[in-house]
């Protein structure tokens, strides 16, 4: 074959390929929204991602709550997980249904009410910010329609929406999330603890005076091992988690307590540690699965 030719061929298959890429229906993403909470006495912003024919149809979609890690914000996992890629080609290809992806700022929250009162995000999420959201944009606000994920701290956001609240979410899809059983919070340095979650649990506290009334409130695995199994059973669960990730034991210790009550759930251990690499290779899995959850039977 004469290298001309070769050359030519070579420069037409690219250029199909750029026009079927170009071609694949594309989201719409709003970067910042803010909404007003008089709960937290402050703006707070949020990133939406709309599918490709939001403007063009008369329909209302699911919604997934996907909540972001610590340092981050609201744009992290736009930034960093490049969301709005992978919805659309899955969207494209059929394997999620077209959804609305709703990111708030959590700052360093860990999306729970403080121990003190001078941060209440949860009351925020699920008294002003899901209501709101939900009448701004075409969402089925149902249950059976709506979904949360999150990674490391949003991974524990989700987890303590959907046993805190487990009538208003149909699946969760924690990510590398922050589960920690006694021991890890008491032996946690001080700095780390301090840090982290002092604001949420209690600052300068050391040892087993960490365990307060606010940490067994918000702590994973009680809450799982006091709650009933049918109880638990309201949401479905998919829990992805890195081999070499830092927090993978709290998150093989839930998946234990979930076996041992004998409650459904998705569990993943693939190779990989705690970060963008691992959460972007797991992202269209995880909506797979809570988009399953929207079928109707």
């Amino acid at each position: 074959m004469p290298a001309t030719f070769r050359k030519t061929l070579f420069s037409f298959s690219l250029l199909i390929a750029v026009v079927i890429a170009s071609a694949q229906p594309m989201g719409k993403v709003l970067e910042t929204q803010t909404i007003q909470s008089k709960v937290l006495g402050k703006n707070v912003n949020y990133t939406v991602y709309l599918p490709a024919d939001y403007y063009t149809s008369q329909r209302t979609y699911p919604v997934v709550y996907l909540l972001h890690g610590f340092t981050d914000d609201n744009t992290g996992w736009l930034q960093f997980g490049e969301i709005n890629r992978y919805a659309d080609k899955a969207i494209a290809d059929g394997t999620i249904p077209p959804m609305i992806i709703v990111m708030p700022n959590g700052d360093s929250s860990f999306y729970i009410n403080s121990y003190d009162g001078k941060e209440n995000y949860e009351d925020f999420f699920v008294n002003e910010f899901i209501p709101s959201v939900e009448k701004e944009f075409h969402i089925k606000a149902e249950k059976k329609y709506r979904g949360l994920a999150g990674l490391s701290m949003g991974g524990y956001g989700t987890l303590i929406y959907a046993l805190k609240h487990p009538d208003l979410f149909v699946a969760a899809a924690p990510f590398s999330a922050a589960v920690w059983d006694d021991e890890a919070i008491t032996s946690m340095p001080d700095a780390n603890y301090d840090i982290v979650i002092g604001k949420l649990f209690g600052k300068g506290l050391k040892g087993k005076n960490r365990l307060t009334k606010t940490w067994y409130d918000n702590d994973i695995l009680k809450m799982v091992a006091d709650k009933p199994a049918d109880e638990l059973k309201k949401v479905r669960y998919w829990i992805d988690c890195g081999d070499d990730d830092f927090l993978i034991k709290g998150n093989c210790l839930l998946h234990i307590a979930l076996t041992e009550k004998k409650v459904p759930h998705e569990f993943r251990v693939r190779d990989g540690a705690h970060n963008w690499t691992y959460w972007r290779t797991g992202i269209t899995d995880a909506l797979q699965f809570i988009g399953d959850s929207f079928h109707q039977k």
